[in-house]
C-alpha cells in the first residue's frame, strides 16, 4: 500500500473514531436512534479503517498516532461545540501528546519514512 493511502486511511479512521464519540455523548446510553446508529457506524468505519494502516506500519505506532490525534481532536469538539472548559494543564497535556505524535513520525526508526 502506498504511504499516501496508509496515512489517507489512518486519518478517515481518526475522523470516524472522532465523529462516533461526538454521537455516543449525544446517544444518552444508546437510548436514542440517530446517534447510536452514528456511533455504531462510525466506530465501525474506524476500525475498518484502522486495519490498512495496521498491516503496513508497527501496530504501536499506528495506535499511539490513532488515539493520540482523535484525543486532542475530540477534545476540540468538546470544547467548540459542547463549550467544555479547558485549564493549562489540560492544554499541556494535550500538547505533549502532539508532541509525542510528531516526534513518533519524525525522528523514529520504527516508521520507514
Amino acid at each position: 500500500m502506498p504511504p499516501f493511502a496508509t496515512y489517507a486511511f489512518l486519518c478517515v479512521a481518526i475522523m470516524a473514531e472522532v465523529v462516533a464519540t461526538t454521537a455516543l455523548a449525544r446517544s444518552e446510553n444508546f437510548t436514542r436512534l440517530g446517534p447510536t446508529i452514528i456511533t455504531v457506524v462510525g466506530y465501525a468505519l474506524a476500525f475498518y479503517c484502522l486495519s490498512y494502516p495496521i498491516r503496513v506500519l508497527p501496530t504501536g505506532i499506528v495506535y499511539a498516532i490513532w488515539s493520540g490525534l482523535g484525543i486532542v481532536l475530540i477534545t476540540a469538539v468538546a470544547w467548540l461545540w459542547a463549550g467544555e472548559k479547558l485549564d493549562v494543564p489540560a492544554m499541556i497535556g494535550l500538547a505533549l501528546i502532539v508532541s509525542g505524535v510528531v516526534v513518533l513520525n519524525v525522528f523514529s526508526k520504527s516508521i520507514s519514512h
